[in-house]
């Protein structure tokens, strides 16, 4: 049930810091203004859609043609891809990525830290609606950090009697000035499965330069990538912890075009390096076991 704006405001918000309102479509967003940066953060799907700190532009993409209604995933951003990643295994008529995306989460926690950053903790837990898509009870938690660094981690904790699997990604779409400009660093002598042609290659190259679309998930890996963009004058250092595999996704044009939420020439201005456990990476939870995924966002210090 999506909550009330005023009684979250009453219980959660930070006078010049954090407050809630209602802005695309009715949705409810959490609005967070620090020393150091700004950022918005939507309850459906404890998606970030902006951060930008005040040295620079939007770090973040969103889409000008995403969709703000319910039962419809946000196009950019952090979408958080939970239970599965990708299409289910065996039913392909359940939601792409997880249902996760998909749904209202609660706030748990706000609050500003010692340093000027500030927290932002959302909840969402196992429920009626949540297994008609997947059987297992669980408390998932997506925690922001907003600071010169954006850090989103999600945690999920396994509250059922008996083990469970599970996959998951922070989606993450970054602003680019031109797919044609960026190079991206970090993924050098790192085997990856390119999902286009189901093949296995090594990445031999210090960069890796997008021609054309790719969606490449590199293997055992948990190294810093930087997207170097001269246009922009900047690089965007993209961390991550609690994950295995980073994939990296470009639609190319062709793609782009039959994609109903992304501009015709969308491609040219994002790319995607996703904080992933999948593939070799499953992730496996005793009951009371918890495990924590977290991207860490912000511009390489020159």
């Amino acid at each position: 049930m999506k909550p009330d704006t005023e009684e979250l405001n009453d219980k959660f918000s930070i006078e010049g810091e954090v407050g809630f309102d209602e802005m695309e479509e009715n949705m409810i967003f959490i609005s967070v203004s620090n020393k150091h940066a700004e950022a918005d953060i939507s309850l459906y799907g404890a998606h970030a859609t902006r951060f930008k700190t005040h040295k620079t532009m939007d770090i973040l993409w969103m889409s000008p043609e995403s969709y703000f209604v319910e039962g419809r995933p946000i196009r950019g951003g952090i979408p958080v891809c939970f239970p599965w990643f990708g299409p289910h295994k065996t039913n392909s008529s359940k939601p792409q990525h997880g249902f996760a995306r998909l749904m209202f989460w609660d706030v748990a926690e706000t609050a500003s830290l010692p340093g000027g950053e500030t927290l932002v903790k959302l909840q969402f837990c196992s429920s009626e609606a949540t297994k008609k898509y997947w059987p297992h009870d669980f408390c998932a938690e997506m925690t922001f950090i907003i600071g010169k660094t954006l850090t989103a981690t999600l945690k999920v904790t396994n509250t059922s009697g008996a083990p469970f699997e599970y996959s998951a990604a922070l989606h993450s779409y970054y602003t680019i000035s031109s797919i044609d400009e960026i190079r991206i660093s970090g993924l050098k002598n790192t085997s990856y499965y390119n999902q286009l042609d189901g093949e296995n290659y090594t990445q031999e190259s210090e960069f890796l330069d997008i021609k054309t679309a790719e969606t490449r998930h590199y293997q055992n890996t948990e190294a810093d990538c930087v997207i170097y963009d001269p246009l922009f004058g900047r690089g965007i250092l993209v961390s991550k912890s609690g994950s295995k595999i980073t994939t990296v996704w470009n639609p190319g044009e062709e793609s782009c075009a039959k994609i109903d939420d992304i501009p015709d020439d969308g491609f040219q201005t994002f790319v995607c390096i996703e904080a992933v456990n999948a593939f070799t990476d499953i992730i496996k939870l005793a009951p009371g076991e918890s495990h924590e995924t977290s991207a860490i966002i912000g511009l390489l210090e020159r």
